[in-house]
């Protein structure tokens, strides 16, 4: 099972690493050691915890829909012409664009610094691995 080191865990969920610190000395989160001795959590306990708060923002509309991938975030950037606009949200630590019309973005109000949800419905989705989980 993989196990993830504190700053690594902590980089994953998007809080400081005395937070994850914080959450395994009060048992929010079981800690263990890595194979160097150092204080890591087992990476499904680290996803457990992320499921378990990860909250779908609310909408605002109320009205229901089969698309799970909802980001909340602050609009960054936005480029229009007389046809096409590109809008550009940060969500956490994830930036989104957004291909739409340019009358879109007038009739949603878009503006900088104003707050928008990015709903996302893909049939692909590509899952990469990579170097920055530690393996034990």
């Amino acid at each position: 099972m993989a196990r993830i080191r504190v700053s690594e865990a902590a980089h994953l969920l998007g809080v400081s690493d005395d937070t994850i610190r914080r959450w395994i000395d009060n048992g929010t989160l079981p800690g263990t050691k890595d194979a160097s001795g150092r204080l890591a959590v087992e990476g499904l306990d680290l996803a457990n915890l992320a499921r378990k708060q990860a909250a779908s923002p609310d909408d605002p509309a109320g009205s229901r829909s089969s698309a799970r991938n909802r980001f909340t975030g602050l609009v960054t950037g936005i480029v229009t012409d007389t046809v096409m606009a590109q809008v550009e949200l940060q969500c956490g630590p994830f930036r989104v664009v957004s291909l739409m019309s340019s009358e879109a973005v007038r009739e949603l109000g878009l503006e900088l610094g104003s707050v928008a949800t990015a709903v996302v419905k893909a049939t692909t989705v590509i899952v990469e691995t990579g170097p920055l989980g530690s393996q034990a």
